[in-house]
């Protein structure tokens, strides 16, 4: 198993949209039309955590101060030069297609059919054929016509989930994998005031236990629970063995 905790909103907005618009991709795909139906759910979920960030710009401006670094490394001794190009040449793309856009889904939150969609989907069992007939209808459509309109509505967001996913893997790459323990449970290691900007951590899935951390620019903390679905989430007072790895770009 595999666990993240971000140091900052940002990050943590960044992890929130890549699950969203990978949720919607999946539900987007050929299949039964309440599948469909969670993924317009989903695509509103995007529209709502987008509509008050600034996404674009902050994409944009990770994006550009990574490229900064990345070209500062040319000519370093050691350096895969066709390895830097090729990530180089991606943040380009990445920011060329963020820059080609207005604001964040504007041309969905401009779509009346869609916007009356959101408003009803809001409301437990409003998509029934009573309370939204087009939608319905919309359902009973060839499963072909259905996954054309999907793709429509979405290709606006792709240039935001590739951005998204480029800023991420890149953070998450600028970390290397150390080995602890965390004994009766738990586990604490001091940061001595330098910046990280996401904090991983993986584990056996046969240990059955999970972390609950935080984290700042002095410490991070894991405590180590478990669940058994009816009681609310115990910590344990074994030794818990994991990895972790401190990332920042």
């Amino acid at each position: 198993m595999h666990f993240e905790y971000p140091f900052n909103e940002r990050v943590r907005t960044w992890i929130r949209l890549e699950y969203l618009l990978d949720r919607l991709m999946f539900f987007a795909a050929p299949g039964d039309p309440r599948m469909h139906q969670v993924a317009f759910s989903t695509l509103f979920d995007v529209l709502d955590a987008t509509e008050r960030t600034d996404v674009k710009g902050g994409l944009m401006q990770d994006l550009e101060r990574q490229k900064v670094t990345l070209t500062n490394l040319q000519g370093h001794p050691g350096v895969d030069v066709d390895a830097l190009n090729s990530v180089v040449s991606e943040i380009d793309q990445a920011i060329s297609a963020l820059s080609r856009q207005g604001r964040t889904g504007q041309t969905l939150r401009e779509n009346e059919w869609l916007i009356s969609l959101r408003g009803r989907l809001a409301v437990p069992g409003g998509g029934t054929q009573v309370d939204m007939p087009s939608f319905y209808a919309w359902q009973c459509k060839d499963v072909n016509v259905r996954c054309a309109d999907l793709n429509r509505w979405i290709e606006p967001l792709k240039p935001l989930q590739f951005a998204i996913g480029l800023v991420l893997r890149l953070l998450r790459d600028s970390g290397s994998r150390e080995s602890a323990v965390a004994h009766n449970g738990a586990y604490q290691q001091m940061l001595g005031g330098k910046t990280y900007q996401l904090f991983r951590v993986w584990l056996d899935d046969g240990l059955g236990v999970f972390p609950e951390m935080s984290a700042n620019k002095y410490m991070v903390w894991i405590r180590f629970s478990e669940q058994d679905g009816v009681v609310k989430p115990q910590p344990v007072t074994r030794d818990i063995p994991f990895k972790y790895a401190l990332c920042s770009l």
